[in-house]
């Protein structure tokens, strides 16, 4: 599944190694590194680049996760398919709702729980956090935004980007920045992480897991999985799994400051019942 992700940022030789694997997946925890590296017309020192690149310790620990990617996504009773044009609606509900379940359980596969660690403290230290995001990422940036807001955390958001660099620049060293983007090649996001970078605010990047212009300017990354296919093109499922991710974040940073942010979320939940009953 890294895998897939990783294809566009990785070497001409790795890129050999990861497709034999892609195409005969059951095969190569089988394989020495000899084996895998004649197999895919590379050398051994290709097949070990591949595992480092994809983050793995070493090939047994490749071999090891992939043989557990395997075993977790035999399914046969669940078939992720892209929706085909005619198809019924039943069939369509079914497709979506699968192909977003799919996008959260990949993206917990390949969550970095030390990085997770470093952004929740990040936030949790911080005086301000400000979301920036482009189109469909901006709209998990806004979500991002409300919700901190529910435990007083000072951050700003914005659709414009103007504002975006604006914001950006009035960033100082101990604030963060959490940037969305799924490709992280958005030439509007790489201009914000650029500005940010200068001012020495941490950056944290939600990106598509492999090597992308965004997560090398990035302090910390935290990746996410897609299942976008044809039809289901207008960033669906990429979406859902940057907000479950903002939803992580979120949940974390409350549950370690809930005694000083339970005050926050009980204003929030009294203001939003004010509202409700004024309609």
């Amino acid at each position: 599944m890294k895998i897939k992700e990783s294809l566009s940022g990785l070497t001409k030789k790795e890129k050999l190694v990861a497709k034999y694997v892609l195409q005969f997946p059951h095969d190569v925890p089988k394989m020495s590194i000899q084996e895998l590296a004649a197999a895919s017309g590379t050398s051994p020192s290709s097949v070990v680049r591949l595992c480092k690149s994809l983050g793995y310790s070493g090939y047994k620990e490749f071999c090891r996760l992939l043989t557990a990617d395997i075993s977790a996504n035999r399914q046969d009773d669940i078939v992720y398919e892209d929706v085909r044009p005619g198809d019924s609606l039943p069939s369509i509900a079914k497709s979506v709702v699968m192909s977003n379940i799919r996008a959260i359980e990949s993206s917990l596969q390949i969550l970095n729980v030390d990085q997770l660690e470093q952004a929740v403290t990040a936030i949790c230290q911080a005086d301000r956090v400000d979301f920036y995001g482009v189109g469909t990422s901006c709209l998990v940036a806004l979500d991002a935004h409300s919700k901190f807001l529910r435990i007083n955390k000072h951050s700003n958001v914005s659709e414009d980007p103007h504002v975006q660099v604006l914001s950006a620049a009035t960033l100082k060293k101990g604030d963060v920045a959490v940037i969305i983007s799924y490709s992280g090649e958005t030439r509007d996001v790489l201009i914000i992480a650029d500005i940010i970078k200068k001012t020495s605010a941490t950056i944290i990047a939600i990106t598509k897991y492999g090597k992308n212009p965004l997560n090398t300017q990035a302090d910390i990354n935290l990746y996410t999985y897609s299942t976008e296919n044809l039809i289901r093109s207008g960033a669906m499922s990429s979406r859902i799994s940057q907000l479950t991710i903002i939803d992580i974040l979120y949940t974390a940073v409350a549950s370690n400051n809930y005694g000083s942010v339970k005050p926050h979320l009980d204003k929030s939940l009294f203001a939003a019942g004010r509202m409700r009953s004024s309609k």
